[in-house]
């Protein structure tokens, strides 16, 4: 992706590598070209992917709001391998231009990139209002991506729900998440749909209610006081199936919104769910 992202996700370095040297080409040491794209089948897509708090920075400004992240990785700094946090990441939200650019010299065809919720409702709620600010910093992103041929593939949820939705009613333990990501789906159905063509709705929802909700290890960090995270609030017996089954039906709801109202329209392919498998 970046010089910037691999630093921050060494965990990536092999993927990366790899598909600099497929969309590169690479040669053993006598000038054989040993991988191509020529290696994969017609149509394959190379992309590279990222998510909204892990990269995209100006966590304080353009209007965007607070997410269990934010309050997460300043309350819980020992919960993070080095202490740190998404405030400025590396920086995306300001180098977007550059990040481009360096996908486009990597030969890649798309981007996966995650939208903040709260940047586009800063409050969680289209109550509340929405963000102006932010929508334009993701027009803008979009627009560039396609100026220079990479295709956005847009995550709605990347594991940064509303903070002002979980001190509300308690996020994805409450039925009330469902319709307010809906209204969330929809504004960016609206906005960015003309031009994105490929949607994911929720990012590996099992890390969530597990990894959040179970051994409390990630946002919100919440899990049985013998638990691994050994969290001060939770129940891992039941809050994960709670936060599963709101999950499930919050993509259900957003799924059913675009088939109705946005699919012809915007002539996109599918809504997609995306459950990855976790790096190790």
């Amino acid at each position: 992706y970046s010089a910037r992202a691999l630093v921050a996700m060494p965990g990536r370095l092999l993927l990366s590598f790899l598909l600099v040297a497929v969309a590169s080409g690479a040669y053993d040491g006598v000038g054989r070209q040993l991988i191509s794209r020529g290696s994969f089948p017609k149509g394959f897509v190379f992309g590279t992917a990222s998510s909204s708090y892990q990269y995209e920075g100006g966590a304080m400004e353009g209007g965007r709001g607070p997410s269990i992240w934010d309050n997460f990785t300043h309350q819980n700094p020992a919960k993070i391998v080095d202490g740190s946090n998404g405030d400025v990441a590396v920086d995306s939200y300001h180098l977007y231009k550059e990040d481009v650019r360096l996908m486009k010299d990597m030969g890649m065809d798309a981007y996966r990139f995650s939208i903040s919720w709260t940047r586009i409702l800063p409050d969680g709620t289209l109550r509340g209002g929405v963000n102006r600010e932010g929508v334009e910093y993701y027009n803008n992103l979009i627009n560039e991506l396609l100026s220079r041929g990479v295709q956005p593939f847009v995550t709605l949820f990347h594991w940064d729900s509303p903070q002002a939705l979980e001190d509300k009613y308690g996020g994805f333990l409450n039925p009330n998440i469902i319709n307010d990501y809906k209204d969330y789906a929809e504004v960016c159905f609206r906005e960015f749909g003309d031009r994105v063509k490929h949607w994911i709705t929720f990012n590996e929802p099992w890390a969530v209610s597990v990894a959040g909700y179970a051994m409390g290890v990630l946002a919100p960090g919440r899990c049985s006081p013998w638990e691994m995270g050994k969290c001060s609030a939770g129940d891992s017996a039941s809050e994960p199936y709670t936060v599963s089954h709101h999950q499930l039906l919050a993509h259900a709801a957003a799924v059913k919104l675009y088939r109705k109202k946005y699919k012809v329209i915007n002539e996109s392919p599918s809504v997609l769910f995306v459950h990855e498998r976790s790096d190790d």
